[in-house]
């Protein structure tokens, strides 16, 4: 949930029907419109090459847009140069000066916004402070671990007080334990702050652990916009289901429709879920492989399966399972009773399981 105290400076960002080219025919944007309300934390997730890197640094102004109108706040910024908007960027390779110290890396930009040497002195000090790094002042950037350099280049943007902050892959260079820890500090900055925040990433788990907001994009355009949990529960189609987290894409059969409800047949197991609009005929069904159901033998409500791989990985149990539509994956807490190599098992789903999606 984002911070109900919105920084006074925090502003929002619109997009309206932005198109972005290079060269005679390289679409990088096509015709997206969006809006980041002021505060929030709103992440632009996809594959590479999707367009989210060249959507944010059309928000820096380092790329301009070809068509469509840029805004911040009430404020046309389509046209205006990077050094004439108020943004600031943390980007993915920290970008700190090695000779210079972790004060002077910091306070680097305040000698160009009209500060004096004392007061850039105690605003780098407080941004030092804020990420927790106020007793490293002294040190060169090469006597930092990675995740104090990340914390560095944070507090190097905080002290400009922009009226938003644009982060760049900003955890791809640190280790898995690293990276979790440095995004909930960021995350924690930016709601006690009130900031309004623009975040890229192509890691999935990353953006729903931070986000208010995530922009899917796919080949240049907006494939959903949704909460985390939005996108996780109800994907609009098999795109977005399979690269927000982990999904088993099944086609299936929808027999009948009534009201709101979808009855479908998967090799004989029926089964009932919202119809979210669709008619009788193909389509798919996507389902989180920890909302799968499995019992050992071969009866009951549900299809006939077998056990072809099974994976401890300590605190659950991973399996491959072959079915008479394919193989499915399915994740299960249970440690201490597992399945075997070739057990039969009934296969089924959770009340909250699977999803409907068109069948293309």
């Amino acid at each position: 949930m984002a911070n109900s105290q919105i920084n006074s400076k925090a502003a929002s960002v619109s997009f309206q029907n932005v198109t972005k080219v290079y060269g005679k025919d390289v679409l990088a944007v096509d015709d997206v419109s969006l809006r980041i309300e002021p505060g929030t934390l709103v992440t632009l997730l996809g594959p590479s090459g999707c367009g989210k890197t060249t959507t944010l640094r059309m928000i820096a102004g380092l790329e301009m847009a070809s068509k469509g109108t840029i805004l911040i706040g009430d404020k046309d910024v389509t046209t205006l140069p990077a050094t004439d908007r108020d943004v600031s960027m943390v980007f993915q390779s920290y970008a700190l000066f090695p000779h210079m110290s972790v004060m002077e890396n910091v306070s680097y930009g305040l000698k160009f916004s009209g500060f004096n040497k004392s007061e850039s002195r105690d605003r780098a000090m407080a941004g030092l402070d804020l990420v927790g790094l106020g007793d490293y002042a002294s040190r060169l950037p090469s006597e930092l671990s990675g995740g104090q350099q990340q914390r560095v280049a944070v507090a190097r943007a905080l002290v400009l007080e922009p009226q938003v902050l644009l982060f760049d892959e900003p955890l791809s260079n640190l280790d898995a334990k690293l990276r979790r820890q440095v995004r909930e500090e960021i995350r924690e900055i930016q709601q006690n702050l009130g900031l309004t925040v623009v975040y890229v990433t192509h890691d999935q788990e990353e953006a729903l652990a931070v986000s208010d907001q995530i922009v899917v994009m796919r080949n240049a355009s907006i494939a959903q916009i949704g909460t985390p949990r939005e996108l996780y529960d109800a994907p609009y189609d098999r795109f977005v289901a399979d690269f927000i987290g982990e999904a088993n894409l099944i086609s299936c059969s929808i027999e009948d429709v009534k009201g709101d409800v979808a009855e479908i047949d998967l090799s004989g197991y029926r089964y009932k879920l919202p119809s979210r609009g669709m008619k009788e005929g193909p389509a798919s069904i996507a389902i989180r492989p920890s909302r799968l159901r499995l019992a050992k033998g071969q009866s009951g409500e549900g299809v006939n399966a077998q056990i072809e791989k099974a994976t401890y990985v300590g605190s659950r149990m991973e399996y491959a399972i072959s079915t008479d539509f394919g193989q499915v994956f399915a994740v299960v807490d249970d440690v201490d009773t597992p399945f075997d190599l070739g057990d039969a098992v009934m296969l089924s789903f959770d009340a909250k399981g699977p999803v409907l999606l068109p069948s293309s």
